[in-house]
């Protein structure tokens, strides 16, 4: 696959948010403190990194276009999501499990820099290191500030709801508080709005159908909840720069 690398990232001693591939981009930051430390750094959607992370001295940056994970099941991309929505950072202090990630880690830079590499090798590895994650994750007991938490579960609902529902009132109404309060907390965490997340994960759907599947622009319209194939056409051009017929043909030229 050509594109690869629009698509993961991987920086050794990074030292600004500049060099993420993109704001819709999810990236984890290691930062070696010891031999048997390891600080796990996460950069959600539609975020950056603190400026203290980007004071370590040692690390290694892996950085990702989120559609890697959405090419998989929902079930391990709401896990993903929630593995980087819970904390925002968490310490893995048993050697044997920094001993793994560190294992891979390195298995994925090989790759990555290897004149052969290859894009499902990368994809794989990548999702071996997350579900490493996941389980080290929820095997910590750990605080979790409520307005995260409520973050976490408008991307859950969405993930699940976004085909059918694009009112933000209806995700408000699923997590028991106003539209005015959900947009005040998605604002403060991830500096967009309801609205502007379901459009988002529209585009991101729709650039994954034109690429993956035969769909015409019909159909598709018709399946993101569009009234007409006009309207679909003039969200997608306002946010991807072309039409969809046009960005389907670019992929496959």
């Amino acid at each position: 696959m050509n594109s690869w690398k629009t698509k993961i990232k991987i920086t050794v001693n990074f030292e600004s948010n500049t060099e993420l591939l993109s704001d819709n981009s999810m990236g984890i930051y290691f930062e070696y403190d010891s031999d048997e430390t390891l600080v796990v750094h996460f950069k959600p959607l539609n975020e950056v990194f603190s400026e203290s992370t980007l004071f370590s001295t040692q690390g290694v940056l892996i950085n990702f276009e989120r559609d890697l994970i959405d090419e998989d099941d929902i079930e391990y991309a709401l896990d993903v999501m929630s593995l980087f929505n819970k904390f925002p950072q968490y310490h893995i202090q048993d050697a044997k499990e920094v001993n793994q990630i560190s294992k891979i880690i390195e298995l994925l830079k090989d790759e990555y820099c290897s004149a052969t590499v290859s894009y499902i090798m990368l994809k794989t590895l990548l999702k071996v290191l997350l579900l490493h994650l996941i389980r080290f994750q929820n095997d910590e007991l750990l605080p979790q500030d409520i307005h995260q938490k409520r973050v976490f579960q408008f991307l859950e609902l969405m993930e699940v709801n976004f085909l059918k529902e694009t009112n933000s009132d209806y995700y408000a109404n699923e997590l028991g508080i106003s539209t005015k309060r959900l947009n005040q907390i998605l604002q403060d965490k991830l500096n967009l709005t309801a609205k502007q997340i379901i459009q988002q994960r529209q585009v991101t759907e729709a650039k994954r159908k034109l690429i993956k599947s035969e769909i015409t622009t019909k159909e598709l319209a018709f399946e993101l909840g569009f009234e007409s194939i006009s309207s679909f056409s003039r969200f997608f051009k306002k946010n991807v720069g072309v039409s969809p017929t046009v960005f389907k043909s670019q992929q496959h030229s």
